[in-house]
């Protein structure tokens, strides 16, 4: 059985930093794209980071670019999202996305696995 499971949220101060992880079990991700979205409540899921197979191509919304940082480590099937200077538009639950295809993807149809999430909360 697939799994994906996030871990690393919690609540943090405007402009400060955490770490998501995405742990994949059940299958081997090596040749995977993988994504991050966000979902706050009230909103819609959004696009918030992918990574192709490699790690070496990768994408971002540009309300996250030049603060987040998606990577990946293959042999332990799991990818990561640093996110630094936190704003308080940033809270909402982070999901973890897993496709069967290895090319970065934007769109969250594309994705066949998904994890649970973990909540992001930012105090002003």
């Amino acid at each position: 059985q697939v799994q994906l499971v996030e871990s690393g949220g919690g609540l943090v101060q405007a402009g400060g930093s955490l770490r998501l992880s995405c742990a994949a079990s059940g299958r081997t991700f090596g040749n995977s794209a993988m994504g991050w979205f966000r979902q706050a409540p009230g909103k819609e899921r959004e696009f918030v980071a992918t990574i192709d197979w490699s790690g070496s191509s990768t994408y971002y919304a540009d309300s996250v670019k030049g603060r987040f940082t998606i990577s990946r480590d293959n042999p332990k099937n799991t990818v990561y999202l640093q996110m630094n200077s936190l704003k308080p538009e940033d809270a909402a639950v982070y999901l973890c996305a897993a496709s069967i295809l290895p090319n970065a993807r934007v769109s969250s149809p594309s994705y066949d696995y998904w994890g649970q999430g973990t909540q992001v909360t930012v105090s002003s």
